[in-house]
């Protein structure tokens, strides 16, 4: 679900060209649900139908509810991340209940990290992570495909030193 282009950095007049995140980073997070929470489903099964009785391990059936409303909630989540390239700064948009969007400018990025831990690996995955000299303006955009977080990174490195150096 990305909307605009990866590549084209830039506004249509004044509204910002939005990206959402790739579908991989969805995948892997319900699959880590599925995982966990299935997991602890079979364990609380099996622990309380042998001690307790069969009536028992009915309970396991509480985890399943949870993977259920967990993927739900995931996928909205997913859905609610996007960021956008400006002329000036960078803007990151997140949040389903409470909309969060944190705006970047380029003159004060200090320092921008390309991640990708064992899973996001994978996966494909890579994050990329933006440090300023005010700790309230570090921002993550998360599950990005490598090449468009090692872009992105260029690309953000590049604005920054040109606008820090007053270009």
């Amino acid at each position: 679900m990305e909307t605009g282009s990866p590549a084209g950095a830039g506004t249509t007049g004044t509204e910002p060209v939005w990206t959402g995140l790739p579908s991989g980073l969805l995948r892997m997070r319900r699959l880590l649900l599925v995982v966990w929470l299935g997991l602890i489903a079979l364990a609380l099964g099996l622990l309380l139908g042998l001690l307790a009785g069969p009536v028992w391990a009915a309970f396991a059936l509480l985890p399943l509810a949870l993977l259920a409303w967990g993927w739900v909630l995931l996928g909205r989540n997913w859905r609610s991340w996007r960021y956008a390239e400006r002329a000036d700064d960078l803007l990151i948009s997140r949040g389903v209940l409470w909309r969060e969007e944190t705006v970047v400018p380029y003159g004060r990025m200090q320092l921008v990290e390309v991640t990708s831990g064992p899973v996001e690996r994978h996966f494909g995955l890579a994050s990329v992570q933006l440090h300023t000299a005010a700790a309230a303006t570090d921002a993550t955009i998360p599950g990005l495909d490598p090449a468009e977080a090692e872009r992105l990174r260029d690309r953000l490195t590049e604005l920054g030193e040109a606008r820090s150096a007053g270009l």
